[in-house]
């Protein structure tokens, strides 16, 4: 919503909106861009009426401001409805659908096409660092999306993705998630075969292998061109390891050698993620050596294994994962790439699913790549992390606030030293922790 009200604004509209709890680094985005942020739902804000309200699917029946709307008759439309009334229905939409890495690889694709001097439009539910904001009309045919299988809105059922209509599809991976709104993976996986449904015969769907969930939605039919990526045989695109974290790897695209990606991603998720990226931008002209360039100078995404600070060798990172696949994949990165250092996760799960206690089964498996792990048990939910610590296969504890849980957390980091990883996994604020982890961490090694 915030990459859309960005957009919004480009078109020339007045734009405000509003949040409970608007926090960086999208809050900071917005305010950068003019466009006026208001805490809280008091109807008065609806006052005079706005030509139009957008309203956003974290809203539902009750909140003061949809009912203002109701009742008083204004116009209104979800986020991805005015996405296609007004900016997709001309343009060559490249669509990056998944339960992981989402925002990372539509980040890279829309990166490659800007390398490449296509001037592509974009819409990131992230802050992308290779770009000065999140969202951008473009000028050219072509806008890359982040496509979320999440419901549209209160009033509209559908997945916001198959309002997109894309032209080149990417569909990453696919688990079980989101468990407000879906009963099992069954009912995910009817909605991406929607998507696929509307991807033209002259289109492309590019798929990894070794995604069983998505061979299952490929099955119910598919009537474009599929192209596959990884290691397989028989795939289009492929990767060679050069460093075992990932942050250096060699292309191959049909037997030939495109060349080397050194980069400051790493983990096997990121490669991944690279060649999925790489096969939609060759889908609309992009030369496999070009992208291979592009990806060379690619930044990352805010919040996506961000470095926050290093103080005498012992770095923070800030991590978005809140799933128990992207939890492990992370750690995994982050273990192949500090070697012999300390690896130290600080995890809330406070995702709908998680407050759910759907994964909670998973979650201890899930950090055995880390040295230790320190669970922080958001308000409100019902069940305790306290059963996840004791399965754990390396120290973990659980802590109800963040002020004692920097102090351990710090305690232990500056014990083991330079090379020490401390990677703070949340989708929400999570206190500050990051910030107020890194300005005690300097305040205790520099004084």
């Amino acid at each position: 919503m915030g990459s859309l009200a960005v957009l919004a604004k480009q078109l020339g509209h007045r734009v405000t909106g509003s949040d409970a709890n608007v926090y960086p680094p999208m809050s900071t985005q917005l305010e950068q861009q003019g466009i006026e942020l208001i805490q809280g739902y008091d109807p008065a804000q609806l006052e005079p009426a706005p030509d139009l309200v957008v309203i956003g699917n974290a809203m539902s029946r009750g909140n003061p401001c949809v009912e203002y709307v109701l009742d008083r008759g204004l116009a209104y439309t979800s986020g991805p409805q005015w996405l296609s009334d007004h900016l997709l229905r001309d343009r060559w939409v490249l669509a990056v659908a998944g339960t992981h890495g989402k925002t990372t690889t539509a980040t890279m694709l829309a990166w490659l096409l800007e390398f490449n001097q296509m001037k592509p439009g974009y819409l990131i539910g992230g802050v992308p660092k290779n770009f000065s904001r999140s969202a951008e009309l473009g000028d050219s045919p072509f806008f890359v999306i982040e496509a979320d299988e999440y419901d549209t809105a209160f009033f509209d059922k559908r997945s916001k993705f198959v309002h997109y209509h894309p032209r080149t599809l990417v569909m990453n991976n696919l688990e079980f998630d989101h468990a407000d709104i879906f009963p099992d993976l069954e009912a995910i996986q009817r909605q991406f075969h929607h998507l696929m449904r509307i991807v033209p015969g002259n289109g492309q769907v590019i798929v990894p292998t070794g995604e069983e969930a998505l061979e299952e939605v490929l099955e119910q039919g598919c009537w474009s061109e599929v192209v596959r990526t990884g290691n397989a045989e028989n795939t289009d695109w492929k990767a060679e390891l050069l460093n075992k974290d990932g942050s250096r790897f060699e292309v191959f695209h049909q037997g030939e050698s495109a060349g080397v990606v050194e980069w400051s991603m790493t983990g096997d998720h990121s490669v991944s993620n690279a060649l999925v990226a790489l096969a939609a931008a060759h889908h609309v002209g992009v030369l496999p050596h070009h992208g291979v360039e592009a990806l060379c100078q690619f930044g990352g995404v805010k919040r996506r294994m961000e470095l926050i600070c290093d103080v005498a060798g012992i770095a923070v990172y800030d991590d978005f994962a809140h799933h128990p696949t992207a939890i492990e994949t992370t750690l995994e990165g982050a273990r192949a790439s500090a070697g012999e250092g300390r690896v130290i996760a600080v995890i809330e799960p406070r995702s709908n699913t998680m407050r759910m206690g759907m994964h909670k089964d998973a979650l201890a498996e899930s950090v055995a790549a880390a040295d230790s792990v320190y669970w922080y048990q958001p308000p409100g939910m019902d069940w305790s992390l306290d059963e996840v610590a004791e399965t754990c296969t390396v120290p973990a504890s659980v802590a109800t606030e963040t002020a004692g849980l920097i102090e351990q957390v710090l305690d232990e980091a500056i014990a083991a030293g330079e090379g020490t990883r401390i990677v703070i996994m949340s989708n929400g604020g999570f206190d500050g922790i990051h910030q107020k982890m890194s300005l005690q961490l300097q305040e205790l090694l520099n004084g």
